[in-house]
Parts: structure tokens; C-alpha cells; sequence
């Protein structure tokens, strides 16, 4: 069984479409009659209406008008800027560097009082060390061929991470074993972080889980995500971030971290994983 990060944007640009269709047989218009008054090549509106083509706010503007309806574009241009920003490439979001984005997403993190967060592949960025931020951003920003600011990013999300320490904020985090032996960093720094694993989870807000390599399990790994309250849940796939808000689908992702939870180590046991791969870096 397995998900496609991909759903919900589909969903809700297929919606957008479902919409912008229904309006035209409102109107009593074919799709090549509402191309004509739109001014388009013929195929346009069918595009558009099969969710093919994404329409950009002048198109809807335009459609709405062909058919009368123009009280309706605002809400559609809305909503269809919220459904573009649910899939954002990372390139996209790095393009001028990734000290920006730590620093745009400051007040979600701010705001938030429950963080769940379920790490597969690496340590989340809010207990990363600085040595391990270092490592990990140079191999992002190499790997992606985005602006180098790696320096500055670090301690961008070296300041987002505050929250942990300062206000009214929750943790929950959960981490695959694997995540303690992937090394983004030297040994060194490596040993550095988990250290830090150890001294964080000491923290009366946080509460870290190692789910253990041997775990039966209930919900297979799947790819790191953010749950910001019961508001947004944010995946992370290779390619993009997918910001996840339709409260059915918030739901699906709170479960499979519950489920997750229930299999992880928590206090001693998982205190004796961190140590155990400090150990295997001697």
C-alpha cells in the first residue's frame, strides 16, 4: 500500500476545474463557444476543464466573464492559488538561496503549539546541531545547483529552532533508527548531533521516539512530514514540498504517526539506540 504526495494538489486543481465546468453548462456554452468569447485556441477550455492546463487568474477572469459569472472568479483565483502552492518544487523554493524559506516559515513555527513530526531520512531541522545543518544544506544546495548561502541558512534555521526552547510549544518527534547512522556530516559532527539528540530529549516539551530497525511494523516508513497543530502538514519528497490542508488528509497523517508512535522506543530505550550509534562512530 502507499500514498501519492502528489493527491492533494491534484485533488484540489481538479476541483478548481470541476468548477470552471460547471459554470460554462450553467451558461449553456460548448467548450469551443466559450473559447471563441475567451479568445483562445478552441482546445484551451477543454484543457483547463480536464484540470490539463492550469489556469492562471487572467484565464479565470476571462471564463468567468464568457459566462456571465463574474462574481465567481475572485473565490476561484483563490482558491486556485492555494491549491498551486500545495506542490512547490524545491527548486522553486530555493531559487534564491534557502535562507529566505527558514526565515518565511518563522511565524508558522511561531504560531504553532503541537509540532508531530515523523523523520525518515534525517534529523528534523529543529534539533539539528550546527555542524549537521552545515553538512546536510551544502549536500542540498550541490545537489539542487541553487544560490549558495549555506552559511546563512544555517543560522536561519539555527534561530527558527528557538521555538523549542522559547514559548508555549509541544514536540513530538519521531525518527527511524537508520536516521541516527546517515552521515551528512563527518564523524566528528556526526557524534556532536546525537549528543544533542540525547541532551534535547531531556526537555520537559519534547517527546523523541526511535522506531528500531527490528519494529513490526503497522505503517510502513514513509517520507518525512511536518504536522504544524491539526492545521498543515508539510511532506517532503526529493522534488518539492507538499503542504497538505484538507482536514480529511490531516487526519490520515496524524494516525500514521500515532500508529508510528506506538511501535517507537521512548525514554531509556531510546536513549540506548542514540547511544549505541554514537558508539559506531569509534
Amino acid at each position: 500500500m502507499s500514498t501519492s504526495p502528489l493527491s492533494t494538489a491534484q485533488a484540489a486543481r481538479a476541483a478548481i476545474a470541476s468548477r470552471l465546468d460547471e459554470i460554462r453548462r450553467d451558461a449553456g456554452l460548448t467548450g469551443h463557444e466559450l473559447a471563441q468569447r475567451c479568445g483562445w485556441h478552441k482546445s484551451k477550455a477543454s484543457r483547463i476543464a480536464r484540470a490539463k492546463t492550469i489556469p492562471s487568474d487572467s484565464d479565470i477572469r476571462a471564463w468567468c466573464q464568457a459566462c456571465g459569472a463574474e462574481d465567481r472568479a475572485p473565490d476561484l483565483i483563490a482558491a486556485s492559488r492555494t491549491a498551486e502552492s500545495m506542490y512547490t518544487q524545491w527548486r522553486q523554493i530555493h531559487r534564491d538561496g534557502m535562507r529566505r524559506i527558514h526565515e518565511k516559515t518563522v511565524p508558522l513555527y511561531e504560531r504553532t503549539r503541537h509540532f508531530r513530526v515523523y523523520a525518515s531520512n534525517l534529523v528534523p531541522g529543529m534539533l539539528q546541531s550546527a555542524d549537521y545543518a552545515t553538512g546536510l544544506l551544502r549536500s542540498i544546495t550541490d545537489f539542487q545547483g541553487t544560490p549558495d548561502d549555506v552559511a546563512d541558512a544555517v543560522q536561519a534555521r539555527l534561530n527558527r529552532s528557538r521555538v523549542v526552547y522559547e514559548g508555549d510549544h509541544r514536540f513530538a518527534l519521531l525518527l527511524e533508527e537508520t536516521v541516527l547512522y546517515h552521515r551528512v556530516c563527518d564523524d566528528a559532527a556526526m557524534a556532536v548531533q546525537l549528543r544533542y539528540l540525547l541532551e534535547i530529549m531531556s526537555r520537559p516539551n519534547v517527546s523523541l521516539g526511535i522506531i528500531p530497525f527490528t519494529a513490526r511494523r503497522t505503517v510502513w516508513p514513509l517520507e518525512a512530514f511536518y504536522a504544524f497543530d491539526d492545521a498543515q502538514v508539510a511532506v517532503e519528497t526529493l522534488t518539492a514540498e507538499v503542504n497538505i490542508t484538507t482536514p480529511g488528509e490531516i487526519r490520515t497523517y496524524l494516525k500514521a504517526f500515532a500508529e508510528l508512535s506506538r511501535i517507537a522506543m521512548h525514554g531509556a530505550g531510546a536513549r540506548a539506540a542514540i547511544n549505541k550509534a554514537i558508539d559506531s562512530l569509534d
